[in-house]
């Protein structure tokens, strides 16, 4: 493999450095949250490794690292409190989001337990999404939260499904699939999915670029979403129960 010049620094004054004397660096480490499991991390390994930099990331969340000479120097990724999307007990900051004319009107479910139509209920810490049943108005229901995102962000969440569930994530209005991906797709290949168990989702969103992961696995690699919206579910076939759903935005 062909060396290259591989780094990454903030200002000019690293950049010159390394330019300008490459063996002064003993240590390149690039560490970012989303980088931790997957295919990136592999190929930027397989870069250092060729360039003659070691690589050994610690368990560190949303920060670069570069080491020159034995001396660090760190540019954060400045992170936001850590927003709960659910409170463990009820419906307060989720509601459906319904056209009116031109305009979307939001129906917030603030204190209470289930929907009006008791398609989504919050019990014992689990938001769940019901299935589809005849007599519906509508045959998807989605539920959403109050507040928009608008800035970079990571949000995680646990899920589970019943046998041959369908359910989706919506990103600020494009959908993730998130069933039961053995049976009804489309990640069919997943190794780490848990059928009927509780499993981890995380989505890494930058510049309205999502990589989704189910287990440490790609779900999709670059997601275009939009440049705003909210965080929202999905009610289709089967039940999908929702836990621990929080978010971190990025500055």
């Amino acid at each position: 493999m062909k060396k290259l010049n591989l780094f990454y620094t903030k200002n000019d004054r690293d950049k010159k450095l390394l330019q300008e004397d490459k063996k002064r660096i003993i240590k390149l480490l690039i560490i970012q949250y989303y980088m931790k499991n997957g295919i990136f991390t592999s190929i930027i390994t397989l870069l250092l490794t060729a360039n003659g930099i070691a690589m050994s990331p610690p368990e560190t969340d949303g920060i670069r690292l570069l080491v020159i000479d034995g001396q660090s120097a760190t540019t954060s990724l400045q992170k936001s409190d850590l927003i709960r999307l659910f409170n463990d007990k009820d419906l307060t900051g989720w509601g459906y989001r319904k056209k009116a004319a031109d305009l979307i009107v939001f129906e917030s479910f603030d204190g209470m337990t289930e929907t009006n139509d008791k398609r989504f209920f919050a019990k014992g810490g689990v938001l769940t999404a019901g299935p589809y049943i005849e007599g519906y108005a509508e045959r998807y229901g989605a539920i959403w939260t109050k507040k928009e995102f608008s800035k970079n962000f990571i949000l995680t969440l646990e899920f589970r499904a019943s046998k041959n569930a369908d359910s989706g994530i919506f990103l600020r209005g494009t959908q993730l699939q998130c069933r039961d991906y053995l049976l009804a797709g489309p990640y069919k290949t997943l190794k780490n999915y848990k059928p009927q168990d509780w499993n981890k989702i995380e989505v890494v969103v930058k510049n309205n670029v999502a990589r989704c992961t189910c287990n440490g696995e790609i779900l999709e690699e670059a997601l275009i979403i939009p440049a705003t919206g909210p965080i929202g579910f999905e009610s289709d076939l089967g039940q999908m129960e929702y836990r621990n759903i929080q978010i971190r935005e990025l500055e």
